[in-house]
């Protein structure tokens, strides 16, 4: 090993650095087509319906009129309480997953992205 250097001189630290270089190049490009992907989740047979974004941010939410009852609105509630979580789930798990692809398990922090 060189004195004070890298094993196989500085053309591994320059290998290194264009790996990390392109990584976070596909990482940016992932987080972008994560964040513009939308996320749909169903709950009561269909009766609430809530999309989301990557980013977190609810796009639509769609009841069925039959399931509106004065005199139950904390079922409906639930409903899209529900709804609203599902999504969000899917959402964090797809980017879960495409991410945890792309860094091929470098044991990242959860919640990096």
């Amino acid at each position: 090993m060189a004195k004070g250097g890298f094993p196989g001189g500085m053309g591994n630290m320059n290998n290194l650095m264009k790996q990390a270089q392109k990584l976070q190049k596909q990482m940016e490009d992932m987080q972008k087509e994560l964040e513009s992907a939308e996320f749909e989740a169903s709950v009561g047979g269909g009766a609430v319906t809530v999309k989301v974004t990557g980013k977190k941010e609810i796009t639509a939410i769609n009841i069925k009129p039959e399931v509106v009852d004065p005199d139950d609105v904390e079922m409906l509630e639930d409903l899209v309480l529900s709804a609203v979580n599902e999504a969000l789930r899917k959402a964090d798990e797809e980017t879960s997953s495409k991410m945890g692809k792309l860094t091929g398990g470098m044991g990242m922090p959860p919640g990096l992205f």
